[in-house]
């Protein structure tokens, strides 16, 4: 099959970002090319993470894989939530539609929503063309944005975002089919499309690639956590954090806990990794605490050593509605390595997943005296460490590896293709909320 796939935000494997480790999209991307479909990624120029575009215009990477890479250029922003992001979104959104048209036609176009902008031009595409589209919930925007700030001014934030809303609802309404993360994000699509559930609609979750880097990128990244204090093994219980350091993420109550067990002598440390707008603010706060350590943006060798080096993987997720629906990249990520996860809120699908697993502790939102106590008891249990990291991997092994979830979204997407061209031969083809 000819593939599009219409992505944002991802890493890529271009410039800087060649050691980042790939995001569904690109992973995905690899695996389709790797099975002998002609497979483009359309995306953008700009370093959602590092904050900065990856070439100057318009532009086409050739991945090693066969994988072709379109980076579409944009404003970029500064802001994860700014008027810029949103005007980045619509000119990275125009410039597919103005490029996609003088391309040979796909059998099938799968966007990730966020952002709208990229759904509706691939919809507009598959309107225009005959192709049928798939929307893949990543996040329940913009309803995500509206819920950020504080109570009060959240119905006018709404207000304010009704466009936003509106343009959600065309997505989810008009796509061929939906397909999320969770069967939660999936069911909030239908919601939101207000649509019935067809066979067309399902969820895949996060799968982690667990790619190696080369023997040199090891080394190196060995260095790199030597030099910081994070050996290998290390007595201590290292508790290791991957992400974007900013207003989604509370890492103040960990700070915190991490203050109370260094008081009480306990033997954790905290590696709290990634970029964002928090992190001077947390390094400050981090200030006297030997136990905590807080270096920035790492690459895919430096994780997949930092999580070799490591106890347990940290998820710490405020009590919000779309977090206690998914279980995200990072916990996947954790298991991947055979980490057992310490993840909040106390509750919610990843909460369940963990305790049914028996791969995982949870504890209530912001709570330091809960952390700090989960990880006091476990620093004096290592053999319940070792028991739920080795059901992290096995339930990682069984559900969540590229192995088990690529192929079945492959299956997904023929399916869809064969469906829509059934339909199109028969007349009965009808556009989903073309009423709406």
């Amino acid at each position: 099959m000819r593939i599009w796939l219409l992505t944002i935000g991802e890493p890529l494997p271009a410039a800087e970002g060649a050691k980042d480790r790939l995001h569904r999209t690109g992973s995905f991307g690899r695996y389709l090319a790797s099975r002998g479909h002609a497979v483009v990624w359309w995306t953008s120029t700009f370093d959602h993470f590092r904050k900065k575009h990856l070439m100057l215009g318009d532009g086409v990477i050739d991945d090693p894989s066969g994988l072709m890479i379109r980076p579409l250029r944009g404003c970029g922003y500064q802001r994860n939530v700014s008027v810029a992001r949103f005007v980045d979104h619509i000119q990275v959104a125009r410039r597919f539609t103005e490029l996609s048209a003088q391309e040979p036609k796909p059998d099938i176009l799968v966007s990730a929503l966020p952002t709208v902008e990229m759904c509706l031009a691939a919809e507009e595409y598959g309107v225009r063309f005959g192709v049928p589209t798939v929307v893949d919930l990543r996040d329940m925007w913009p309803d995500i944005i509206a819920e950020a700030g504080p109570k009060p001014v959240r119905s006018l934030a709404r207000l304010m975002l009704s466009p936003l809303f509106r343009q959600s609802h065309r997505a989810c309404a008009s796509a061929t089919a939906l397909t999320g993360i969770t069967d939660a994000f999936v069911d909030w699509g239908l919601q939101r499309g207000q649509r019935a559930r067809s066979v067309l609609d399902c969820a895949f979750p996060f799968a982690y690639d667990p790619e190696a880097a080369s023997s040199a990128e090891m080394r190196e990244a060995e260095g790199f956590w030597d030099a910081r204090g994070i050996a290998a093994g290390m007595s201590d219980l290292v508790v290791c954090y991957f992400g974007n350091i900013g207003h989604q993420i509370d890492l103040a109550h960990v700070l915190e806990a991490a203050r109370r067990l260094q008081t009480k002598g306990a033997r954790v440390r905290f590696v709290l990794c990634g970029s964002g707008e928090e992190l001077e603010k947390y390094r400050s706060n981090a200030a006297g605490l030997a136990n905590v350590l807080l270096p920035g943006w790492v690459n895919r060798a430096q994780i997949q050593v930092l999580m070799k080096r490591s106890s347990l993987g940290l998820d710490p997720l405020r009590e919000r509605f779309d977090f206690l629906a998914t279980v995200n990249n990072k916990a996947v990520e954790y298991m991947s390595a055979g980490l057992g996860i310490v993840s909040s809120p106390g509750y919610g699908t990843l909460s369940e997943l963990l305790s049914n697993g028996a791969c995982g502790v949870s504890y209530p939102s912001g709570d330091a005296v809960a952390l700090a106590a989960h990880l006091l008891r476990l620093t004096e249990n290592r053999e319940e460490v070792n028991s739920i990291g080795a059901n992290a991997l096995a339930l990682f092994r069984r559900r969540f590896s590229p192995e088990i979830v690529y192929p079945a979204m492959e299956d997904h997407l023929e399916l869809v293709c064969d469906q829509y061209r059934h339909e199109e031969s028969n007349g009965s083809r009808q556009r989903s909320g073309s009423n709406n």
